[in-house]
């Protein structure tokens, strides 16, 4: 099956068909259920940041889906194009052993409909998303689907053709054709999966149990969501609370510690009554993910995983390593929150998800492009340019309206065309770091594209997220610098700390445990949820310095790995703590005056998928293998808590 070249991610998880390039991490990570806080929001003076003071003009706050497609009609022109196109592709079957010519004009044909299929959906993607509420525009998204359908059905014999023409076959074609150069990488991909393709009986009936395979993910999904039986408890003012996903993440970060106690220990209960349950779904799905693995010779799963983007599995070990040697840096952060909220005691698990820092401060949408502009000028004229043309045109849809979806993303699907940007902007400093995460993706678009045909244009998670990262730090730095005020200052290096805890920490313990219980199913060892809730105490106890006496995780806490949807997306969550390192070290080089440091980030954005993400990154300086590639967030940290202490200091000492 052709790969999605256009998927990345940000806030919630990845839309459907994943067309939608980078969601937000603020979203997916504030639902972690671990010692990860919620965005910081304290802080006294208001100061009203307004457009004009930052220099800002308006700015269209609603995308114009006109330039995907005029009209509805030309929409429903253009997908029964596509239906009638696929019709045509299927005859291409069976004709690529005629020669060079041949490979190339179906190659040709079948990413121009692919490039089609991808506009006509995500025409209905965007509208849908501006208000879910609309039967008729749900119902325009499903008539896209089943034309991807239709056409990912057309071309189903391409791959399994090119694998019986073999590498030297095709190697003499690329060779005698240079209309086939564009298509090199994704030849040679499909190439090598050589090894662990099976015969057409054995894929018919592998590729036919996937429903069974999903099974797992989507009891998962319907039973910690809509079958789930939610607690109650009695707040301090006598009222009797539901606790949902979002009044408990809200109760969380409230002032009140008898209340976050109380609503901490009946939603754990809860989970806690279900571990059997959610343990026998994640086992059955970790089963399925192990057939896979011996079925298609592969040494073990994370082996498996990895081998699809050509992943060395070296990178997921030193992650896991060096996240451990510096798990004292995040023990440090931990007790400089301790004191920043002023907990004698002992403090527990429900403690540590409240801001750190209030900032009455307002960032609209104007602000937040004027200040991301700003912190964005030493990435250099090509990117300003990508970023200057898409905040003047129509490409975000930037309100919150009733209807509209949650959270942020960047769609940069429509190849011809330009990305779009859904946001929520609540006028926050969140929402300008969100701002300044999705126009990374943007960019990141604009930039491929420039340089890469369509087959080559889209991009990895393992990529795509070091680019959104980057605006995020570069951001952080210059409101560090330009603070008003040591409250302020120490409100926006707050912010970045809590960023860093929750994308590189948070997500390394998740694929700790991803690596752990994968690695017992792969030796058929028993696991139940009893298990699983063992493992991730330990981990829990690890990362919060239990035994150090940082902070007290007891048997309440064992069951969070229950409600972690990211366990049922197959070693995925690792690449948020890849990515966020990765744009640590680009951005030290940058920043600390490496003059080759910009030009190399550029090319990479520019690369797209011309090459496996893991090469490109190495091409652009740094090697996720190696212990050095992660050394520039610790040692970011550190400096961001030394000027912090300083800033305690100072106040307790005017205090």
């Amino acid at each position: 099956m052709l790969k999605n070249r256009f998927s990345t991610s940000k806030s919630a998880l990845i839309a459907t068909l994943i067309f939608s390039a980078a969601q937000g991490l603020s979203g997916s990570l504030a639902a972690a259920d671990t010692a990860v806080s919620a965005p910081i929001a304290l802080l006294s003076e208001a100061e009203d940041g307004s457009a004009s003071a930052d220099g800002a003009t308006s700015v269209a706050t609603v995308w114009d889906l006109s330039d995907i497609y005029l009209s509805l009609d030309a929409w429903e022109a253009a997908r029964q194009t596509v239906l009638e196109d696929s019709e045509r592709l299927a005859s291409y079957a069976g004709t690529l052993d005629q020669g060079s010519e041949a490979l190339a004009l179906a190659l040709s044909d079948i990413f121009d409909v692919m490039k089609t299929v991808y506009r006509v959906y995500v025409f209905t993607s965007l509208k849908g998303d501006e208000d879910v509420r609309i039967a008729e525009n749900q119902a325009l998204r499903l008539e896209a689907q089943t034309a991807y359908s239709r056409f990912l059905s057309a071309v189903s014999w391409l791959e399994p053709e090119l694998l019986q023409l073999g590498g030297e076959t095709l190697d003499n074609y690329i060779a005698a054709n240079p209309d086939l150069d564009d298509y090199r990488h994704f030849i040679d991909d499909v190439v090598r999966g050589a090894p662990h393709t099976l015969s057409a009986v054995e894929e018919r009936i592998l590729v036919g149990s996937e429903t069974a395979f999903a099974a797992p993910s989507d009891i998962f999904t319907i039973l910690s969501n809509g079958d789930f039986p939610w607690p109650t408890f009695v707040d301090s003012a006598g009222e009797t609370v539901l606790l949902d996903r979002p009044t408990y993440s809200k109760i969380l970060r409230s002032q009140n510690r008898a209340d976050r106690e109380a609503a901490f220990n009946s939603y754990k209960a809860v989970w806690t009554d279900f571990e059997a349950t959610f343990g026998a779904i994640l086992s059955a799905h970790l089963a399925g993910l192990q057939v896979k693995t011996v079925q298609r010779g592969y040494e073990s799963s994370v082996q498996r995983a990895l081998f699809e983007d050509n992943m060395p599995e070296e990178v997921y070990e030193t992650l896991i390593a060096e996240v451990d040697r510096s798990i004292p840096t995040l023990h440090r952060f931990l007790a400089l929150k301790k004191r920043i909220l002023g907990i004698e005691g002992s403090m527990y698990h429900y403690d540590l998800y409240q801001p750190l820092v209030n900032l009455d401060k307002t960032f609209s949408i104007e602000t937040s492009i004027a200040l991301t502009r700003r912190a964005l000028e030493p990435l250099g004229p090509k990117y300003m340019a990508a970023y200057d043309r898409g905040v003047a045109e129509e490409w975000m849809h930037v309100y919150p309206q009733p209807g509209k979806r949650s959270g942020a993303y960047m769609n940069g699907a429509v190849y011809d065309v330009h990305p779009y940007v859904l946001l929520n902007h609540k006028d926050d400093y969140e929402s300008a770091s969100t701002f300044a995460h999705e126009y990374g993706h943007a960019v990141h678009s604009v930039l491929s594209i420039s340089k890469q045909p369509f087959v080559t244009a889209g991009y990895s998670t393992f990529i795509a997220e070091i680019a959104s990262m980057m605006n995020e730090i570069l951001l952080h730095t210059t409101m560090v610098e330009s603070a008003s005020s040591l409250e302020e200052r120490l409100y926006y290096l707050g912010f970045e700390l809590e960023q860093y805890e929750g994308a590189y920490y948070t997500q390394a313990m998740f694929a700790e445990f991803e690596h752990q219980v994968n690695a017992l199913a792969d030796e058929g060892a028993a696991l139940t949820g009893a298990r699983m809730s063992e493992i991730y105490l330990a981990l829990m106890r690890k990362y919060n310095g239990h035994d150090l006496g940082i902070i007290t995780i007891d048997e309440r806490s064992a069951s969070g790995w229950a409600s972690v949807p990211h366990f049922y997306r197959d070693f995925y969550v690792f690449q948020y703590a890849t990515s966020i390192a990765a744009a640590s070290s680009l951005a030290e080089m940058m920043l600390s005056g490496d003059s080759d440091a910009r030009e190399r980030f550029i090319t990479l954005l520019e690369a797209g998928g011309a090459g496996y993400s893991y090469d490109l990154l190495k091409a652009a300086g740094v090697d996720l293998s190696q212990p050095d590639a992660y050394r520039a967030l610790d040692r970011r940290m550190n400096a961001v808590m030394d000027e912090m202490e300083q800033i305690l200091d100072a106040l307790d000492a005017a205090a």
